[in-house]
């Protein structure tokens, strides 16, 4: 069986996502299917990016609503990166958030980072 995963991110503003994402890591639009639907592409890692209103209902039936605040999911981006502090650097220059630093001997520096979209994300350097 073959498959490709692609990774949707919802964002209320699909240019201040492009912008972000851009900055931050490098992602440039390869594709536009959809005028609220961008595809991206940073060296090997491929997303997508669409446009999303806040407190629109993310699935029919569902009492849930987008918001863009901070918040939990269970699946998050990690992000590994050849120069760790010059990426954590850039991805908060874009506007990303800390929320914890890792630096432990023998182990990659990790940071547990959110975008400006309120999504989690896990920048990991390379081994030491």
């Amino acid at each position: 069986m073959a498959l490709r995963i692609a990774i949707t991110i919802d964002v209320p503003d699909l240019d201040a996502g492009l912008r972000f994402y851009g900055a931050a890591f490098g992602f440039e639009e390869v594709a536009r299917p959809a005028p609220m639907y961008a595809m991206l592409q940073s060296g090997e890692a491929r997303i997508a990016l669409m446009e999303k209103a806040e407190g629109s209902s993310p699935a029919k039936g569902s009492d849930d609503r987008r918001r863009y605040a901070r918040h939990w999911t269970p699946v998050h981006l990690d992000l590994h990166v050849d120069d760790f502090e010059a990426a954590l650097a850039r991805a908060v220059d874009a506007g990303a958030t800390v929320e914890e630093r890792f630096d432990m001997e023998g182990r990659p520096p990790v940071a547990f980072c959110s975008d400006p979209f309120g999504h989690g994300f896990c920048l990991i350097g390379p081994r030491p």
